[in-house]
């Protein structure tokens, strides 16, 4: 079931008159917080986190579904591959991957993986390490498993070259089709070899490289919500730009900020009941997700959408610290709330 909110119809340039007493435990760690302002001026906030009121049908509050299996492709390595032996049993074997620009898996199977298998549709799983311990996100991704130069095609009425990687060359006889088959052949296995160096930091046999040609994907949240993606939409996404810190992001929200957490709830989130403890379980570039847990209720998780795309770990602090500005400032009666809050919620139990 996919989340449902309200937008936040409202600028988050928080007041110049007033901002967040100081307090005794603001003094006590022995580095700053990242997500903290100076405590002797008023929070002020990047002009590229500031946003003109927006209607909800304007803009989308969380990433698509092709998205999201893009990310979980750059943030795990390993996963479990999946196809048919010889005697059509289907077998899944642990393999470590990486992916190329547009989402390709790229997989080192040895001589033995290599063997069991007897059909070229295969499956690739990929499970996301869970975030902040209470949701979990995966996809599969079905496809035909291939040596890189066998996705290579020949076009006969173009005379060129083409291959999964966009190069082309014009070809003018079957000689230098093979001449330039060689040379191809070549810059795609280097380029292959410099994506695992990268992911894994060491050298990889040619003869053991493989790939995954996409041609579905299915991508699944905390084993329950299931979407399909088509091959195209997938190639076309982009991962997400706060992936390669967004864990340690929540981590230092859930560890230094959680009073502005719990009065997110209030002030973000339109509740009728009373949330016992609350939690930041994920973040990316269009808002976050809150678990929130009420004795009398159950577990929910909310969608809280930042009020502007943010695309860098400085925009994602500073318009944190905005936030938490103006939900600080409406609970003293400081600010007018002004803006709608989030609706719909997620039962989780």
């Amino acid at each position: 079931m996919l989340l449902q909110t309200q937008s936040l119809a409202t600028h988050f340039a928080p007041s110049l008159t007033f901002s967040k007493p100081i307090t005794k435990t603001q003094f006590t760690p022995p580095k700053p917080n990242p997500f903290r302002q100076s405590l002797f001026r008023a929070l002020k906030c990047s002009l590229s986190v500031v946003l003109e009121p927006m209607h909800l049908e304007l803009r989308r509050n969380k990433p698509f579904p092709a998205e999201v299996s893009r990310t979980i492709m750059e943030l795990a390595s390993v996963g479990t591959l999946s196809t048919l032996t010889e005697e059509n049993w289907p077998l899944g074997i642990g393999v470590r991957f990486a992916v190329d620009e547009e989402g390709t898996p790229v997989l080192c199977l040895n001589a033995s993986n290599r063997q069991f298998s007897i059909d070229k549709r295969s499956s690739l799983h990929v499970q996301q390490l869970e975030q902040c311990g209470l949701r979990t996100t995966q996809c599969t991704i079905q496809g035909s498993l291939d040596k890189p130069e066998d996705r290579m095609v020949l076009k006969d009425d173009g005379l060129a070259l083409s291959t999964s990687l966009d190069f082309s060359v014009p070809l003018s006889c079957d000689s230098a089709n093979q001449l330039h088959l060689a040379y191809f052949q070549h810059i795609i296995y280097k380029q292959l070899h410099s994506l695992w160096k990268k992911r894994f930091g060491e050298e990889v046999d040619e003869d053991l490289i493989y790939v995954v040609a996409v041609e579905r994907v299915l991508q699944i949240e905390n084993f329950e919500d299931c979407v399909w993606v088509t091959s195209s939409d997938y190639k076309n996404a982009q991962p997400d730009p706060l992936r390669d810190f967004a864990e340690k992001l929540v981590n230092d929200i859930n560890t230094n900020n959680m009073e502005d957490v719990n009065r997110f709830c209030n002030i973000y989130v339109d509740l009728d009941f009373q949330v016992s403890e609350a939690k930041v379980i994920w973040v990316d570039r269009l808002g976050f997700d809150m678990r929130l847990f009420s004795p009398q209720k159950g577990v929910f998780e909310a969608r809280v959408p930042f009020p502007s795309e943010v695309m860098d770990e400085k925009g994602a602090k500073s318009t944190f610290n905005c936030m938490s500005q103006l939900a600080w400032e409406v609970e003293k009666n400081f600010h007018v709330l002004d803006f709608q809050k989030v609706k719909q919620l997620k039962q989780i139990s």
